[in-house]
């Protein structure tokens, strides 16, 4: 009888533990993978994938308010929630059936179990079955996280049920300021509800650079959403079938439905992690692991969000693919975790790369900013009340681009691209050599000659 059912177990069907599983039974490992929801795990079951659609329905009802600048005339139009809930579901559906063909055909095993660690080797299913893996790979992701309870914490909604609501709420209001608040507060306001942005702090999107923070906001609330910054909702009272949020402040508001989005917590919950002696990082709640993705456990590793690290699905991805390579494909190879691209879904959008302003003026002694802040050219036309905001952030020693800043419309995929520029180090004069694309609103990058600040740090004493 031999020593392991398996070579390699992944706890966990998301993207990570996917690309994981497949990658690893593409190099002839005996591979099984528990999954005890749903095959595609946050990103596309209640994440990325659906969050997107959702922006995509917001998007319309300004396309159809833009309309009459370029000549069209449509009559009043009308929302039906249930018919892009309906929609979204199928897509969804189609999506997770994708997933789980893929994983078959990489000879990998799916069991639909919840997967408990008995010790290093054996995991147990729910079905009470045992089985014993050579390696295990933790791919438990995570889940919203609603911090302290309040009274009425039990009428909160996160973004696990806000994709399943059976109405459009007509009134709502969401607390957060990062990127998930953000997405729905202009997805709701977009599709026609009435939005209240509750953040503890003195102004959205903590962590990045200060000018995205202040121009999103402003263009938030041009767009009708009203942003209460300083204060938290301490409790929650429900009368029939409305809420009552009441405020740090003192105030009071009412709403259809109340969303929190403050922040995510990594699964590790009730996996039995002690018993298998796997160690988690006091710092930051998630499973603790070297640079190869291994935890405290020789046998025992961990990716994606349960381990806290970078919580976006490419990383995810791409941790999961190098863990098969360095364990199975006998080829080491360790994650560069340094200039992300990352995305804001919001209206408008923000992509970013880099360091932001203050970062940059901590990291390096001389540092150029360009910046250009302009009404996009559809704007012309449509009348519409908004602004792009295009920023880079130079190393002026060495002429480096080291962040690279776009809040506006198509963000998300120009800093897709800038990011191979500034992973491949690409210098202001590299930028400056390439020809500009007109009329877009992406030449912007590429002519932005004069500084519109230059920082140089003081001597120390």
């Amino acid at each position: 009888m031999a020593e392991f059912d398996v070579d390699l177990f992944v706890i966990g069907g998301g993207s990570g533990g996917v690309r994981a599983a497949r990658i690893a039974a593409g190099h002839g490992a005996r591979v099984m993978i528990a999954e005890e929801y749903r095959m595609g795990g946050t990103c596309v079951i209640r994440g990325c994938v659906p969050k997107k659609l959702m922006v995509y329905a917001s998007h319309v009802h300004h396309e159809i308010e833009d309309a009459a600048g370029f000549g069209w005339s449509i009559p009043a139009a009308t929302f039906d929630w249930p018919t892009l809930i309906a929609n979204k579901d199928k897509e969804i559906a189609r999506l997770e059936a994708a997933y789980t063909a893929n994983v078959e055909k990489s000879g990998a095993r799916i069991v639909k179990s919840r997967a408990v660690f008995e010790d290093p080797h054996t995991l147990r299913l729910a079905s009470g079955e045992a089985v014993r893996a050579k390696y295990v790979l933790i791919a438990t992701g995570g889940a919203p996280n609603h911090g302290v309870a309040i009274p009425g914490i039990e009428h909160v909604i996160s973004s696990n049920e806000v994709f399943h609501l059976s109405a459009l709420p007509r009134r709502i209001v969401i607390q957060g300021g990062g990127y998930i608040a953000l997405e729905f507060a202009c997805i709701f306001a977009g599709l026609g509800s009435d939005v209240t942005l509750i953040y503890r702090r003195d102004n959205v999107l903590r962590g990045f650079d200060e000018d995205v923070r202040a121009h999103v906001r402003a263009e938030m609330e041009k767009d009708g959403i009203t942003i209460l910054t300083g204060c938290t909702v301490d409790s929650i009272e429900k009368h029939g079938k409305e809420f009552t949020s009441h405020m740090s402040n003192g105030s009071s508001l009412a709403s259809d439905q109340v969303m929190f989005a403050i922040g995510r917590h990594p699964n590790v919950a009730n996996l039995g992690l002690e018993k298998a002696g796997v160690a988690i990082n006091p710092g930051n709640g998630g499973i603790a692991v070297n640079g190869f993705s291994r935890t405290s456990v020789e046998n025992i590793y961990a990716i994606g969000d349960v381990t806290h690290r970078t919580n976006l699905t490419p990383v995810a991805i791409r941790e999961g693919h190098a863990f098969a390579d360095t364990v199975f494909g006998k080829r080491p190879v360790q994650v560069d975790h340094a200039e992300i691209p990352t995305a804001v879904f919001c209206q408008p959008e923000v992509g970013t790369v880099g360091l932001t302003e203050a970062q940059a003026r901590a990291q390096f002694s001389h540092v150029d900013i360009y910046k250009a802040d302009f009404r996009p050219i559809k704007a012309t036309m449509s009348g519409r009340d908004t602004r792009v905001l295009m920023k880079l952030l130079v190393d002026a020693l060495t002429d480096r681009v080291v962040g690279c800043h776009i809040v506006g419309d198509g963000a998300a995929e120009m800093v897709q691209l800038v990011a191979i520029a500034v992973k491949m180090k690409a210098t202001k004069a590299d930028f400056d050599a390439t020809m500009a694309l007109h009329p877009t609103a992406a030449e912007e990058l590429v002519t932005m000659r004069t500084p519109s600040a230059r920082h140089v740090r003081e001597a120390a004493e």
